[in-house]
């Protein structure tokens, strides 16, 4: 991972749920030039500010398919990295286990329900000069990998939830809602400073 591409960006307003943008297949990445590089900058610099560990193109308004990521794995160590045009592989059979976490989203803020995915991920794809990467991954980021692929195909995780479930999360994020402005996190969020970190033991993504 180029560190260079970490650091230099502006922050952006992140895109919410119910924006079409999020909810439709993310075009092709077929350049790969210095504006995809002020793209990513621009998303590592975004997904900072937010505290999240991974984040699309399309959720900062961008149709366009890459994503970032600075997760732990399942041994806690960071792992930092950019992919365009992603392809996940899941197991399957004997060797497909489900880990049921609970799982946040950046574009749908402070709502968290529990999901079950694979535990193991991997992810193939290109970096930002168009040559192939392969991520292995785990623990988070294997939970991390599904979650960015899956918006740039159009999927929000709640897609994935039965219907009680989405109603849950739907309650928690009116709850929620009007603490963060528009341009979140450009502008931070509204409350107590006392309250800033009470969710640190979750993970928007």
């Amino acid at each position: 991972m180029d560190d260079d591409l970490t650091t230099g960006g502006r922050v952006l307003p992140i895109t919410r749920w119910g924006t079409p943008v999020m909810h439709a297949t993310t075009r092709p990445v077929d350049r790969f030039d210095d504006d995809l590089r002020t793209l990513v900058r621009d998303m590592f610099a975004t997904m900072e500010a937010a505290s999240g560990v991974g984040l699309a193109a399309n959720q900062v308004g961008r149709d366009l398919a890459v994503f970032v990521y600075d997760c732990p794995d399942d041994e806690e160590i960071r792992r930092v990295g950019v992919v365009c045009n992603p392809v996940v592989e899941l197991p399957e059979g004997k060797e497909r286990n489900l880990d049921a976490a609970d799982e946040g989203c950046l574009s749908y803020l402070g709502a968290y329900e529990t999901l079950a995915r694979p535990d193991h991920a991997v992810c193939r794809g290109q970096d930002v000069d168009g040559n192939p990467v392969e991520i292995h991954g785990d623990g988070l980021l294997a939970r991390c990998l599904q979650h960015e692929t899956d918006h740039l195909n159009g999927t929000v995780f709640g897609d994935r939830l039965s219907g009680r479930a989405r109603k849950k999360l739907r309650q928690q994020h009116d709850d929620l809602a009007a603490r963060y402005p528009a341009d979140w996190p450009v502008s931070p969020r509204l409350g107590p400073a006392d309250d800033e970190d009470d969710d640190d033991d979750e993970s928007e993504l």
